[in-house]
């Protein structure tokens, strides 16, 4: 399969079940829709997402942190070996067309902020949640469903 648009999918390394339940659902659902997935390549959300997609015929990219593919969790169509580190957080959220955030620490928090700093849509599934000293929200869209985090990502919101 070729995918033509890909959507970032971050979350933690460790995860909770539901949150690679939601995971698995989402790289699915976009799989599904023809759009592969960009992730940090690793365990966790990454690895449940490149899953469900990888099983519904879908491609997923993992961009690691490391030099070599040390880590890599065995979904991957095509891996990337950065040694950016947590600066190859920067290429996973610029190489989606959206984001979508499924809990996740702080390195998730850094994704997000990244995305939001150019323009990115952040859809969030049981994650961050940011305001600003003067009370201003972050432009997160929170969702429930992996079904809505997909839906809305790609700009099909039901109203």
């Amino acid at each position: 399969m070729k995918a033509e648009r890909l959507v970032a999918v971050i979350g933690g390394a460790r995860c909770s079940q539901e949150e690679a339940r939601a995971a698995y659902q989402v790289g699915k659902l976009l799989a599904q829709r023809g759009v592969g997935v960009v992730c940090g390549g690793r365990g966790g959300v990454m690895e449940a997402a490149c899953r469900g997609a990888i099983e519904a015929g879908g491609v997923t990219i993992g961009l690691l942190p490391g030099p070599d593919a040390r880590g890599a969790n065995p979904y991957l169509t095509y891996l990337l070996p950065t040694d950016l580190g947590n600066a190859r957080n920067a290429l996973v959220v610029l190489a989606g067309e959206a984001v979508i955030a499924i809990g996740g620490g702080f390195g998730t928090l850094s994704e997000i902020g990244l995305a939001l700093k150019s323009g990115k849509k952040v859809v969030a599934i049981h994650s961050w949640q940011a305001k600003a000293p003067s009370g201003l929200e972050a432009p997160l869209h929170h969702v429930e469903t992996p079904q809505a985090a997909v839906d809305a990502a790609l700009g099909e919101e039901v109203s």
